[in-house]
């Protein structure tokens, strides 16, 4: 038997607005600031992963792998050809600023989120892309093409 989850009322200042959006190639919708005492960035929802991806005004530090520079600011190539990951261009480790991400999977805890956020909750029609079954995702046997792949801007690497 499935278990059910009651749904909570957060208890927050609506301080985001809920718009149309696109997640690459398929609609979408994603939450925006509308005061400056909001705790978010944005959210935008993924119809293909049914995730919410919150960013938070808060930032931390983290390393990422970024392109080389030479000294016009251009890429600096490698003198052999690509690496495994498919890159063409050296790259170096830095410490740089980010903001926080968080990503909320399940419905009723979007759905929440969105009640107690967005002033626009109650008349925005965020269920059809809730509910919203896509029929193009991405074949695995042959990703040349996909539109997933292609606005995601993935490389399958064999």
């Amino acid at each position: 038997m499935a278990k059910k989850v009651k749904t909570t009322e957060l208890k927050v200042d609506k301080s985001m607005m809920l718009i149309t959006s696109n997640w690459g190639p398929y609609k979408s919708f994603k939450a925006i600031p509308v005061t400056d005492a909001c705790p978010y960035m944005e959210a935008i929802f993924d119809p293909s992963s049914k995730i919410l991806a919150v960013i938070s005004k808060h930032s931390k530090q983290s390393y990422h792998m970024l392109p080389k520079l030479d000294d016009n600011g251009d890429p600096m190539k490698l003198k052999i050809s690509k690496r495994e990951n498919g890159k063409d261009y050296r790259e170096e480790r830095r410490l740089i600023e980010t903001y926080a991400e968080y990503y909320v999977s399940e419905r009723e805890e979007i759905e929440s989120f969105l009640k107690g956020f967005c002033l626009n909750a109650d008349s925005y029609d965020y269920t059809q892309y809730l509910d919203v079954e896509l029929n193009n995702q991405i074949n695995a046997a042959d990703p040349a093409g996909d539109p997933i792949m292609e606005a995601a801007n993935l490389k399958v690497m064999k």
